[in-house]
This record gives structure tokens, C-alpha cells and sequence, in this order.
């Protein structure tokens, strides 16, 4: 019977001077490695989101040339719903 890790391990190498940075940060947080590392993993993929996110209203504001904002959304949805309804009852 085998029993399945909750956790995977990784094996990472830095040159000495950094070692010596990652070693000083978890000692001054008064954290292990695995922790030090799982939040900085955690905080990374954050700001990776973030970016995309700012790209992706970036591209929208672009893209947007009529200057429709959030909240007319749901008003724009409604009317186009509406306009298929009629189209389906005049059938």
C-alpha cells in the first residue's frame, strides 16, 4: 500500500550570494524555506494576474471606441436579448 504525498518537493539551485539572501530573509521572517518559498510563489503569480489584467483593460479600452463603461453592459446585453425575442416571436 502506498501512501500519496500531499505536497510535491522541488529541487532549486542559486549561486552561493543569493543562497546566502533566501537563507537571511527566511531567518529574519522567521520562516522555512518551503514557506519563504510557497508565498513568494504565491505573490508572483498575483502580480502575474495583475498584469494580465491591466493588458486585457488595456486592450478593451482600445478596443472601446464608443467609451461604453461597465455598468452600460448589462443595459447593451438586456437590449440585444430583447431584439432576439422579437425576431423569435415574429417567426
Amino acid at each position: 500500500m502506498s501512501i500519496r504525498r500531499s505536497s510535491r518537493v522541488f529541487t532549486i539551485s542559486f549561486p552561493e550570494d543569493l543562497a546566502r539572501q533566501v537563507d537571511q530573509v527566511a531567518k529574519d521572517e522567521c520562516r522555512n524555506l518551503s514557506e519563504l518559498f510557497r508565498e513568494a510563489f504565491r505573490t508572483y503569480r498575483r502580480e502575474r494576474i495583475r498584469e494580465r489584467l491591466r493588458d486585457d483593460l488595456e486592450y478593451a479600452g482600445a478596443r472601446n471606441r464608443q467609451g461604453f463603461r461597465a455598468r452600460d453592459v448589462e443595459d447593451l446585453v438586456n437590449a440585444a436579448r430583447g431584439e432576439q425575442r422579437s425576431r423569435k416571436a415574429q417567426k
